[in-house]
């Protein structure tokens, strides 16, 4: 099995990466930052893309939050007046 290229501040030439891109892809989900070399010149960097905001998660308040019947009441007509 052929060793990895070293990237520890050195860059990973092109042909090496495409050779051992699963390799590679592996590391980086380990959270290494990878640059890629065209020859002696560093060109692109495989990085760790971060999770993927779950966002808002319907019914996450369920049982802590309780809506009363005054919340349905008609409201006054000042206020109401406000809100026009």
């Amino acid at each position: 099995m052929p060793s990895l290229p070293a990237s520890h501040g050195h860059p990973v030439t092109i042909h090496a990466a495409k050779t051992n891109l699963f390799r590679l892809i592996a590391r980086v989900e380990a959270g290494e930052e990878i640059t890629l070399a065209r020859g002696h010149v560093a060109v692109a960097k495989l990085v760790p893309v971060p999770p993927a905001n779950a966002g808002r998660k319907f019914g996450a308040l369920k049982g802590r939050v309780s809506v009363g019947p005054e919340f349905f009441a008609p409201l006054p007509d000042d206020e109401q007046a406000a809100w026009e």
